[in-house]
């Protein structure tokens, strides 16, 4: 099946899609009007849904010839507390801005459900579309993506196989126009840690009769930057960031707790493990040195590293060369540090991430993600569109 066209000529209500969704921005998994205007576009194209998982996430399903062999297309949809300064004649209207490109996403998502509604009669199995809010994170718990498979977005039938895209500019080497791929780990986890300093405070100028928090914590920052730089192989992807420092009222008083917040990023589940041993480890091992005690708390519920499967990498390839070319597939070098819940949904079904360069320096876009001037490329959104359905009738295809 030959996607390019009709993808082409749905080109237009692609981008009026893309706009409609950038003026409406939600945050987290609290996205009430994005759920109803992607409904509202399913109901046109006749796909039944399931709406309110993860609060507000969307599972349609296409039924072809067989309803038990399952592609899924997942599409995220939630926006940032960012005020937007785009002065685009469609900016956001009320405070929250798309500056991560899920509005495109949702809109392409849209636009592989239309392309593959249109074929329905012709395709060999089914496909599930995942609207999924809550990418960002939320501050209440898990973000969109395991919210909604707790809800049970991939429960019955279980998806084979799935695809999922970024568009923007997370690698700077590529062009509007070209697609980006990567076989095995491309995009790290997601983790956040925390650790409370506990000692005992006392007047500044009485330090003797303190376990001084600020000191521990002091030599417990220097420490922990000592576990990439001497314990993580060179050659291995890791960060150990810290984010926040919190103690004390006053100039003049040692404080009995101090809390520090941090990132950690790693490419796969063996050092992302290692990483969060050694931080407890390290933070308890200076602070009774010095008197102290911690406690220790690490994120597990944020994404793994997202890991796209080899077999179904490949098909992603197949499918994007027949959309752009076979010249404008290229490998993605290096993975990036951030991280996508995507990882969630990829530890259930085989399935691969891809990347649609949207930043064009031509046109002033080049504002990175999360900025108030983040903007993207609309000529590129229905290539998107044209490569997921293109890949999930030839996977269908395959399976019959």
């Amino acid at each position: 099946m030959d996607f390019r066209e009709s993808a082409k000529k749905l080109h237009q209500k692609i981008i009026d899609w893309r706009r409609d969704l950038h003026r409406i921005p939600e945050t987290g998994v609290d996205t009430p009007r994005t759920e109803a205007y992607v409904c509202a576009e399913l109901d046109k194209m006749g796909i039944p849904y399931r709406k309110g998982l993860g609060r507000h996430g969307v599972a349609a399903f296409l039924e072809g010839k067989n309803k038990k062999t399952v592609f899924a297309v997942r599409a995220d949809m939630d926006g940032l507390p960012i005020r937007e300064e785009t002065g685009l004649p469609f900016a956001s209207e009320n405070g929250n801005m798309h500056a991560c490109g899920h509005d495109a996403h949702a809109a392409m998502g849209l636009g592989t459900a239309k392309l593959l509604s249109d074929v329905k009669d012709q395709l060999e199995g089914s496909v599930l579309f995942i609207f999924q809010p809550g990418e960002e994170g939320c501050p209440d718990g898990p973000g969109g993506a395991k919210r909604m498979l707790d809800d049970g977005a991939f429960d019955d039938p279980v998806p084979a196989a799935m695809v999922g895209l970024h568009t923007g500019c997370i690698w700077k080497d590529f062009v509007p126009g070209e697609i980006g791929y990567r076989s095995g780990g491309i995009m790290a986890c997601m983790d956040r840690f925390e650790i409370l300093v506990k000692g005992k405070g006392s007047h500044g100028a009485y330090p003797h009769g303190s376990i001084d928090t600020i000191s521990i914590t002091g030599q417990l920052i220097s420490e922990l930057q000592t576990i990439v730089s001497r314990e993580i192989d060179p050659l291995e992807p890791a960060v150990v960031s810290l984010g926040e420092v919190h103690a004390g009222t006053a100039f003049n008083i040692i404080p009995g707790e101090c809390r520090i917040t941090g990132t950690v990023r790693a490419l796969n589940q063996e050092t992302r493990e290692f990483l969060a041993r050694r931080i407890e480890e390290i933070a308890s091992g200076v602070a009774s040195s010095m008197r102290g005690s911690i406690e220790f708390k690490y994120g597990w519920e944020g994404p793994a590293p997202v890991m796209n499967d080899p077999a179904m990498t490949e098909e992603l390839k197949l499918a994007a060369a027949k959309i752009v070319g076979e010249g404008k597939v290229r490998e993605i070098a290096r993975p990036s540090m951030g991280g996508e819940d995507i990882a969630f949904f990829l530890e259930k079904a085989p399935g691969t991430f891809f990347f649609l360069p949207g930043c064009n320096e031509g046109k002033g876009q080049t504002w990175p993600h999360h900025n108030s001037k983040f903007d993207i490329d609309e000529d590129v959104l229905w290539i998107g569109p044209a490569v997921m359905a293109t890949m999930a009738f030839d996977w269908l295809k395959k399976q019959a």
